[in-house]
Parts: C-alpha cells; sequence; structure tokens
C-alpha cells in the first residue's frame, strides 16, 4: 500500500547539507559540487519538489539536464511559476505563461508527478478572486495532474472542493500555520482524485539546515495515518519536506518513509556507493 507513497523534499540543492570536517556526516560527502547535488540525490529519494521553476519557466536544456541526472524511476513535481499565481493571481494576463509552462512541463513525460499552484496570503476569498480561480481552472491542461495550496482556511470549503473536483484538481494537504489542520484532514477524507500533494512546511525562523531542531514526530506520526488512509484509497501521495519542518528535510523525509515501512539508504553510503544509473 505504502508503495504509492512516494517521500522527498522541497529542492536538493543546499549547502548545509555537505558534511563538513569535524561535524559528523551529512546528506552529501565532504566536497560535493552543486552541479553533483541531483545525482547524490536521487540516489536516496525518489521524488522532489522543483522550487526553481516557482521563479521562471525552465530552459528545455535545464529539464533535460534534470532527467539525465536522475534515473528513470524518479520523479518531480513543478511549483508554477510566481508571474501566473502572485504577479497575475490566476487572471487572464497569466494564461499566456500557463501555456509556455506546461509546454515545457510536458517535457517531464511520466516523471512529472503534479504541478503545485501555490497561491499567496493575500488570494483571499473574494469575489473577484473566486471569479479568477473560476476562469483559471478550465485553463489547466487535462493531460496534467495539478495540486492548489491556498494559504487562506476559507478557501477549504465545499464549494471550493466542489470546483476543484469538477476539474480533477487536488487541494494541496500542507501542515502550516495559515491552514486548519482539522479542516484538512477533513477535505483529504472526501478526495476524489487519484492523486495527493502532501507538504510539510513550517515557521521560517531557521538559519541552519543541517540537522534537526524541532522534532514533529507526533505530529509526522498524525499525518502518517492521513497518508496511509489515502493510499489505501489507491491514492497517490506526493509528500514532501522542507527544511523549516524540522530543520532538515532529508531526516524528516527519512522520519516519514521509516513510519511507513518504506525501504531507505542511508546517506553514509553515497560515500562507498556508486552511481546506480
Amino acid at each position: 500500500m505504502t508503495n504509492s507513497v512516494q517521500v522527498g523534499c522541497q529542492g536538493w540543492n543546499y549547502k548545509d547539507w555537505i558534511a563538513k570536517p569535524g561535524e559528523g556526516a551529512g546528506l552529501y560527502p565532504q566536497g560535493t559540487r552543486p552541479a553533483e547535488m541531483l545525482e547524490l540525490y536521487a540516489r536516496l529519494f525518489r521524488t522532489v519538489e522543483v522550487d526553481s521553476t516557482f521563479y521562471g519557466v525552465p530552459a528545455p536544456a535545464t529539464v533535460e539536464n534534470w532527467l539525465r541526472r536522475t534515473p528513470p524511476a524518479f520523479t518531480f513535481s513543478l511549483k508554477l511559476p510566481q508571474e501566473i499565481t502572485h504577479t497575475h493571481a490566476l487572471r487572464r494576463e497569466s494564461f499566456p505563461v500557463l501555456e509556455e509552462f506546461c509546454e515545457r512541463a510536458r517535457l517531464f513525460g511520466e516523471r512529472l508527478v503534479l504541478i503545485l499552484v501555490q497561491l499567496p496570503p493575500q488570494f483571499d476569498v473574494t469575489p473577484e478572486n473566486t471569479r479568477a480561480l473560476r476562469e483559471f481552472l478550465p485553463r489547466l491542461p487535462s493531460d496534467l495532474r495539478f495540486s492548489i495550496e491556498f494559504r487562506n482556511s476559507e478557501w477549504v470549503q465545499d464549494d471550493t472542493l466542489d470546483l476543484l473536483d469538477e476539474r480533477d484538481v487536488s487541494l494541496a494537504l500542507v501542515e502550516g500555520s495559515w491552514l486548519e489542520r482539522a479542516k484538512l484532514w477533513q477535505a483529504a477524507e472526501r478526495m476524489k482524485t487519484d492523486f495527493a500533494c502532501v507538504r510539510f512546511m513550517g515557521a521560517r525562523d531557521l538559519t541552519r539546515f543541517d540537522v534537526v531542531q524541532r522534532a514533529q514526530d507526533g505530529n509526522l506520526n498524525s499525518w502518517r495515518e492521513v497518508i496511509e488512509r489515502l493510499a489505501a484509497r489507491d491514492v497517490t501521495v506526493h509528500a514532501c519536506f522542507s527544511n523549516y519542518y524540522e530543520g532538515h528535510a532529508p531526516a524528516s523525509a527519512n522520519k516519514l518513509m521509516r513510519l511507513l515501512g518504506q525501504q531507505m539508504v542511508e546517506p553514509q553510503e553515497l560515500v562507498k556507493q556508486p552511481s546506480l544509473f
């Protein structure tokens, strides 16, 4: 059942993940260069959420490089560019960018899990924003999967969920202070899509990302139950962690994998393990 749950991190290129002399093991061996990080990351996890696409549409050569550096079974989720979600707030001005981005996203083929539409906190429930959402959703092509993250709990209501269901778009299930956990878990129970996006966030008050600084074991175990219920309904779950959740996203991801009974590769094995692809 938990084979349908893909666990990873929100990004892979963090210098704090590189082991430091005299400070024990890190995620990456000492001396790892940025260009080597994705290949190493892909030997530890099955999936990743790409943050850089939030800042612009990636070049074809960039996509090809990501695909070449990862094994065939490795998957990606992409953030929709902020020009669409933040600058234009889903209005008509964003439609050309959406079309360009979707064309680029198709280069991933079956290795693309979903596209995250992360809306800003100021996108609250108003008639204007509701109209923009209603006009935007039909623009999402049916051959790609989309998940929408609201940062205002007022959106997590039956009317919104019905609207998403009509377009086969999932509600992103986010562990974060801006959304009511109980409402999200209720929404998960009625989810109709065959895929789900679970994002583990946290207060942005940390300045180092090499070690767990605020353990969230109880919270993570509660989410594990939600994820297992989704998986039991044949929902493919894409779960990714921010460094801000506990302080070190790879450790958080490994915690969830242990709870789910999934096999892991320990970071220290990267030092002696040759590339698998």
